[in-house]
């Protein structure tokens, strides 16, 4: 059995009265990414760290922010497209591991929620995805509340 690491970070800005979606959920807050598709920071680091495990480039080679096909665009769709192409590559996901940076809200409530829909559009288990989250303490541009960070690791598999 072959196995594959990659490793993911993105970054979006926050911005007054936009969504703030994450996981691949709608989380209640004033303030969302701004970003050319949904703004799911979390699934962008994942779909990096999928891709990069299988040496198949980056998010943005695969959906770039100009082309106007995914402007507004769920993630979810971006990541099940991921998924398709490692799976023509002949892998299979082992597990993923998510750790977000934000000072608020407190993202605990939705972690469940976020593992079992990541879990579900990548067709793995919800023990094989992990979602954790942290405050920077008020430091940096996440503990001033002008961003959000995820960073992302994933294994892969070829059997």
């Amino acid at each position: 059995m072959q196995f594959r690491i990659g490793h993911g970070y993105d970054v979006h800005a926050l911005g007054e009265g936009l969504p703030l979606v994450l996981g691949g959920i709608e989380i209640e807050h004033e303030k969302g990414c701004i970003a050319h598709s949904d703004g799911d920071v979390v699934i962008h680091a994942l779909c990096d760290a999928l891709l990069g495990a299988a040496a198949l480039g980056d998010i943005g080679l695969h959906f770039p922010d100009t082309s106007a096909e995914f402007k507004g665009i769920d993630s979810k769709a971006l990541l099940r497209r991921v998924v398709q192409l490692l799976a023509k590559k002949g892998y299979r996901i082992g597990n993923v591991d998510c750790t977000i940076r934000m000072q608020r809200p407190k993202l605990r409530p939705y972690i469940d929620r976020m593992r079992a829909t990541l879990a579900e559009t990548m067709g793995i288990g919800t023990d094989c995805v992990s979602v954790k989250a942290t405050t920077t303490e008020q430091l940096g541009f996440e503990g001033r509340e002008e961003g959000v960070s995820v960073s992302a690791v994933a294994l892969l598999y070829r059997e």
